[in-house]
């Protein structure tokens, strides 16, 4: 990954860091950070000398067809860990597990707290289970990321990105050690997660929204929805109109 296509990335999207001297050259630590595109996992660990593993969705190691294996072989090979988000608690349980095995070794875990990407560039409220559980169960600090324009060079749905140059700003560790042993408090994992997504709000400059990514996107789906009724309904009224304006005239 550092060598292939993290310097591909590097030379030829010149990414710019802020604050890179806040990730720690060695011990457990949590990126914590907002989520624009699907580059976003490319990007950050291109640009650090330290291995991060982050969980990703599970159908990025099933999906068929010749990019599907070929997705998967690049996620198993950089280290992602895959869970499956329609299980439930259960597949919760599976992401915060993985996190801590991740950090008892030592190594740099990545998470994106708001659970999906952005549908609009905004931030969305952070789910509090994944991130706060782990940082107060493994006394982890958990360093804020914002990623810039990431969205702009590769929006969804695009499978050609365009050039253009990103940025990653990494803020000060956040220490929630004062809260170990208190995970099972849902107020205290609110206020950890509403923390680290005010660092990430002031690093990113993002205008943020006080619900979840994915009820915004269902919001979104169901606007789009009815405004596709709502013109084919206006279309089948204009033609109803024509048809008694041709008889009328004939």
């Amino acid at each position: 990954m550092k060598f292939s296509i993290g310097g591909s990335l590097k030379l030829a999207f010149r990414p710019w860091v802020e604050g890179i001297e806040n990730i720690p050259a060695e011990g457990p630590a949590i990126l914590a950070s907002n989520h624009l595109s699907f580059s976003d996992s490319f990007f950050l660990p291109a640009v650090l000398d330290r291995k991060v593993t982050f969980i990703a969705k599970a159908e990025y190691f099933t999906s068929p067809g010749v990019k599907g294996k070929l997705t998967a072989a690049f996620f198993k090979g950089v280290g992602q860990l895959p869970v499956d988000r329609s299980g439930g608690r259960g597949a919760g349980e599976a992401a915060i597990k993985s996190g801590i095995e991740v950090l008892e070794r030592g190594e740099l875990f990545g998470i994106y707290p708001e659970g999906t990407r952005s549908p609009d560039g905004r931030l969305y409220r952070g789910k509090p289970g994944g991130l706060a559980r782990v940082a107060l169960a493994t006394g982890a600090p958990v360093i804020p990321v914002a990623m810039i324009d990431t969205e702009k060079v590769q929006p969804p749905g695009k499978i050609v990105p365009k050039m253009i140059r990103p940025g990653i700003r990494i803020g000060k560790p956040l220490d929630f050690t004062r809260y170990q042993g208190m995970e099972g408090d849902r107020f205290i994992l609110r206020s950890v997660t509403d923390e680290v997504m005010y660092e990430i709000m002031k690093l990113s400059g993002q205008e943020y929204v006080d619900i979840y990514a994915t009820a915004a996107k269902r919001q979104i789906a169901e606007a789009a929805k009815a405004a596709v009724e709502t013109k084919k309904k206006a279309e089948a009224e204009a033609g109803k109109a024509a048809g008694k304006a041709e008889t009328t005239g004939a």
